[in-house]
């Protein structure tokens, strides 16, 4: 199979993550410190692989069967997760203080990314202005809300658990003067059952995806309308 060609690199990818210490053990405070160039470099590294078209369904598949790859990418996951929390954190309070906020936006490191994203999700969902759009997993900067509002004018719910993370994200929206067009929640995927929606868009980083995509889908069949989810 043509995966096997990067099992080595997975391989050497997560046993240089593991330098960091284990993520578990301790929660993300002591990765404060670290330069955030030394583990994007790593992640980098990730990326060339995700996006390599030899790569097909069956196998990727074969990498997560495999208990070796499966423990590998479940801890370069890990850190996905912490870097991309740290690095909206850190660029939502940078708009707070900034004077020239669209270039502060669009110095996110993976801004380009998500233009990418949306481009390719508004080929298979007609976004337009008569459109509710529910998005579960904000985060602190929530920048896919913030460029399709720039974009299709729809109506945008952000859902985010963290109480702090909301307050964050709700004074960007403020800055940013766009906070009367995207509305940010407090809670989790079950708040969607008090909300008209007709959208569903999903954070690639939330967690515990088993749980959130049991939920919606329970939800999504509770109610009379189509729905459309997918995951950002």
């Amino acid at each position: 199979m043509s995966c096997y060609k990067y099992w080595g690199k997975i391989e050497e990818i997560a046993i240089a993550l593991e330098k960091y210490g284990d993520i578990d053990n301790y929660g993300s405070s002591n990765l404060d410190n670290v330069k955030l160039e030394e583990i994007l470099k790593l992640l980098e590294e990730v990326e060339i692989i995700a996006h390599d078209q030899i790569i097909d369904f069956d196998s990727a598949k074969h990498i997560l069967d495999d208990p070796k790859m499966n423990k590998a990418l479940k801890l370069i996951r890990k850190f996905y997760v912490y870097i991309g929390s740290r690095l909206e954190t850190e660029n939502a309070r940078k708009i707070l203080e900034s004077e020239n906020l669209e270039k502060t936006l669009e110095s996110f490191a993976f801004y380009d990314r998500y233009e990418g994203l949306i481009k390719n999700e508004s080929q298979l969902v007609k976004f337009d202005e008569n459109k509710t759009v529910v998005f579960i997993g904000s985060g602190p900067l929530p920048l896919t809300l913030i460029m399709f509002n720039n974009i299709f004018k729809s109506k945008y719910i952000g859902i985010e658990v963290n109480e702090e993370i909301t307050d964050l994200s709700r004074k960007v929206l403020k800055k940013l003067n766009i906070d009367e067009d995207i509305e940010i929640n407090v809670g989790d995927e079950k708040n969607m059952k008090e909300i008209n929606y007709d959208i569903i868009l999903v954070a690639a980083l939330v967690e515990p995806k088993e749980r959130v995509f049991a939920n919606i889908w329970e939800i999504v069949n509770e109610k009379d309308f189509s729905t459309i989810s997918g995951i950002h």
